[in-house]
């Protein structure tokens, strides 16, 4: 019995310690989720990260971690780019339509429409609308998210044709 108590009480500091590990860089980059899209739109993923710029509104460009050509991204805080996210549910809610719902708007810049949603800590998160694959950006609190949403509508109008993402 013993034994078993202290296997028990010795196993949460080790799944904690893995836990930080794996949320966490040691060289204090971003972290993010990998979206896990079908096979068209990943390749469409693949050709949209060939085409994003090295350098977005004069940030480096530094990919969170885990590596993936799924996800970029620039700068500490970090702008953050996933490529295949899933539908937001607001793209579909009347309200956001009809301009009712203040924590989302829709509109476009540069020939690329983006539904604007207000996230954690005064980011704010874009996610292309009309288009083949839906490309979620979030952009830190602080930073200009119109010098960045037309820094990325060319290789977003490039690489990601419009149509309606399955």
């Amino acid at each position: 019995m013993r034994f078993s108590r202290h296997r028990l009480v010795g196993l949460p500091p080790l799944l904690l310690a893995l836990t930080v590990a794996g949320c966490s860089s040691a060289d204090g980059s971003a972290t993010t989720a990998v979206p896990s899209p079908d096979a068209a739109v990943t390749e469409l993923c693949h050709e949209l990260d060939a085409a994003l710029p090295t350098e977005l509104e004069g940030q480096d460009r530094t990919d969170p971690e885990p590596g993936s050509k799924l996800t970029a991204g620039w700068g500490s805080p970090a702008i953050i780019l996933r490529c295949g996210v899933e539908r937001p549910p607001k793209m579909i809610d009347p309200k956001v339509a009809e301009g009712r719902d203040d924590r989302a708007i829709a509109g476009g810049v540069d020939g690329v429409e983006w539904l604007q949603e207000r996230a954690a800590e005064g980011a704010f998160r874009f996610t292309t609308a009309n288009r083949s694959a839906y490309v979620e950006v979030t952009v830190p609190s602080g930073r200009d998210s119109t010098g960045v949403l037309v820094e990325l509508a060319p290789p977003i109008k490039s690489a990601i044709p419009p149509g309606i993402a399955g």
